[in-house]
């Protein structure tokens, strides 16, 4: 397969810099695949699992808040709110997470920010029962 230039950020640290073979990136209206080449878009991230393989073939798995995702014909950006590996997200870091959620979903005013809320929440929860044994 044909490189590409990945950068994942988070408000923290640079994550990745470098070429990659794919990167599957957890999009608000679904996971899409990234590609050499692929077409030109931006969207916002949803809390999920980014996963990139190397020009190696090495897979790396790497936990997203949300963020923004940005595709140009020479690079792809990933502004993630928050990016730590897989291999790091134990019990007590997803229950930060739902904390976190939680309280936002509590916080809401209004119908629209409510559902947002409450589906974040889902969404995290539906990670933790798969990535947490």
């Amino acid at each position: 397969m044909a490189a590409f230039a990945f950068e994942l950020v988070s408000p923290e640290k640079l994550v990745f810099s470098g070429d990659v073979e794919q990167v599957v990136v957890p999009g608000t209206e679904g996971d899409f695949a990234v590609l050499k080449d692929h077409a030109p878009v931006m969207s916002a991230l949803r809390p999920g699992v980014l996963s990139y393989t190397d020009e190696k073939g090495a897979s790396q798995a790497v936990f997203i808040r949300g963020g923004f995702v940005d595709v140009s014909a020479t690079v792809l950006t990933v502004l993630a709110e928050q990016a730590i590996p897989v291999a790091e997200m134990t019990e007590a870091a997803f229950k930060a997470e739902v904390d976190l959620a939680s309280a936002l979903l509590g916080a809401a005013l209004t119908d629209e920010s409510k559902r947002l809320a409450a589906e974040r929440l889902a969404q995290i929860e539906a990670l933790r029962s798969t990535l947490v044994h």
